[in-house]
């Protein structure tokens, strides 16, 4: 049993695909829109039940309760080599080299 006051994320399908606005791409229609959002849970519930959670900003929201002190695990995605490059001549450009850092 997850209590009440526990900070978890939930999971809301908002449109499903055939639901997308026809100037959607093609590959975008055939998916749904989904809503992640974490909150304090309202009520006591368990993984997978129908909840309502509150927002750090106050806003109520419901959705599927999926994981409890959900961690950040975004990246900003893999390296680009072609970018490091482009930043080591934008210094040259720039700045004439490493003698001016």
């Amino acid at each position: 049993m997850i209590k009440k006051g526990e900070w978890v994320l939930i999971h809301n399908i908002v449109l499903k695909p055939e639901e997308r606005a026809p100037q959607v791409p093609e590959d975008t229609k055939k998916v749904p829109l989904e809503m992640w959002v974490k909150g304090f849970l309202l009520e006591d519930a368990q993984i997978g039940d129908e909840v309502v959670v509150q927002t750090m900003t106050g806003r109520r929201v419901k959705g599927e309760l999926v994981e409890v002190n959900p961690a950040f695990n975004h990246s900003f995605g893999e390296c680009v080599p072609e970018l490091l490059q482009i930043g080591l001549q934008l210094r040259e450009i720039l700045f004439g080299g490493e003698d001016h850092e």
